[in-house]
């Protein structure tokens, strides 16, 4: 009897452990897929190593640094410095894609049943992958410390990369990035690469709702000091902020969501108003004293599609001196072709100027894509085809970006107290 018993409780520590290292890779793979289109399954039956790029097509296209503004890799149990054999964002491929800048998306909480329309608050998809992950108790009960728990787990990835992965905080440090990228020896692309050619690529956290604010701004600052420089005023449902686009109500912003816009202005957080309602967006671009950005989607003329945005709210973004990432998901462009996402570049820039858009992928986002982020010299050569000069291809891949990112970090001036 008690040898039966032991083996019942081994055979439960078994499959309960079997579990807990199954189960969220299994749960990703079934949410974070790569789904090449014909034409770039044929490239990489001719590429031997799929380790590399095609050769020289990235290099000859982009002279500029290439920056995504948004992944939510933080949201699942592996590690960024070794090359994956699922989801769609890594170190290695971030490299072989010749990223220098990656933001990465805290995500904290999404409605059960999710879907572009309408969602409450009233159930969470992320806090059973969250215990299965084993993440800190802290982190099971309180969006928060979900958020400065991906932060930490940022910065514990950048302190063992050797100097390969550097977490971005401050204006300085992106020249710094740029300057160390720009110093580094091109590489071979026909073997093992040396130490010294490898370019650094660097990290910059945002969130994905500001869900767990819990009315206190001292939050937002707690946020700020574990690295946060951006932040999504929404996700998939309204909250204490603003309506969401997918929400209930579809409110604007509410009264504290008005102190969080202006105290992130103030404090060098760039503000993403991707996810936000319509009437959202209206009063931040009332409200805006700085570039506000869209960091992933598409834009309705396109792709009609409720989450996308109008053409007055991209000519609204870019009177700020805003850019509108645009992604690579059928949400987004209606296909997961280059040329679709090529094509809603192009609107953006003809509606607002070529000043104004940038690449917003929402890799490892739960989204189906044709490629990952080894791959971007496909989006360069769709754009390419599209007619896109050389100057405005080095601008949509990423000097867009840095101009935004680099001037919203910079503090406007020393922040009020909390109250």
């Amino acid at each position: 009897m008690r040898r039966a018993i032991w083996w019942g409780v081994a055979a439960l520590a078994i499959l309960v452990a079997a579990f807990f290292v199954l189960a969220p890779g299994i749960v990703e793979r079934s949410m974070n897929k790569v789904e090449p289109t014909e034409a770039i399954a044929r490239h990489q039956s001719t590429d031997i190593d799929v380790a590399r790029p095609m050769p020289d097509v990235s290099d000859t296209i982009v002279t500029g640094p290439i920056v995504d503004l948004h992944a939510d890799t933080l949201l699942w149990s592996r590690s960024l410095l070794t090359r994956s054999g699922r989801g769609q964002v890594d170190l290695p491929r971030l490299q072989q894609g010749n990223v220098a800048l990656q933001v990465f998306s805290s995500v904290t909480k999404t409605p059960r049943g999710q879907n572009y329309d309408s969602n409450g608050d009233d159930s969470d998809n992320i806090t059973p992958l969250v215990i299965a992950q084993l993440q800190p108790v802290r982190t099971w009960g309180s969006l928060l410390n979900r958020s400065l728990w991906h932060a930490t787990k940022l910065r514990r990835e950048a302190r063992a990369s050797n100097g390969e992965l550097r977490l971005i905080t401050t204006p300085r440090e992106l020249d710094a990035l740029l300057a160390a990228r720009a110093n580094t020896p091109r590489c071979r692309i026909d073997g093992p690469q040396p130490h010294d050619c490898i370019a650094p690529t660097g990290a910059l956290l945002s969130i994905e709702g500001l869900n767990g604010l819990e009315g206190s701004l001292n939050n937002l600052d707690r946020l700020y000091r574990s690295g946060f420089r951006m932040a999504g005023l929404t996700h998939f449902y309204d909250n204490e902020v603003a309506g969401s686009m997918h929400g209930r109500a579809k409110g604007g912003l509410t009264p504290f969501g008005r102190r969080v816009v202006a105290r992130m202005e103030d404090k060098g957080m760039i503000v993403d108003v991707a996810h936000l309602s319509h009437a959202g967006i209206a009063d931040v671009l009332k409200l805006a004293r700085r570039p506000v950005v869209s960091s992933h989607g598409g834009v309705q003329a396109t792709c009609k599609v409720n989450r996308n945005l109008t053409d007055d709210e991209v000519r609204g973004i870019a009177r700020t001196g805003g850019v509108v990432g645009i992604g690579y998901w059928a949400g987004a462009v209606c296909s997961t072709d280059p040329k679709a996402i090529a094509k809603a570049i192009v609107h953006v820039r003809d509606v607002a100027g070529i000043d104004h858009v940038a690449l917003g992928s929402d890799f490892d986002g739960a989204v189906t894509t044709a490629f990952d982020a080894g791959w971007l010299w496909v989006v360069t050569e769709a754009l390419h085809d599209a007619g896109l000069t050389q100057d405005e291809l080095d601008k949509v891949m990423g000097g867009n970006a840095i101009r935004v990112l680099r001037g919203g970090m910079q503090p406007l001036s020393p922040p009020a107290p909390a109250r």
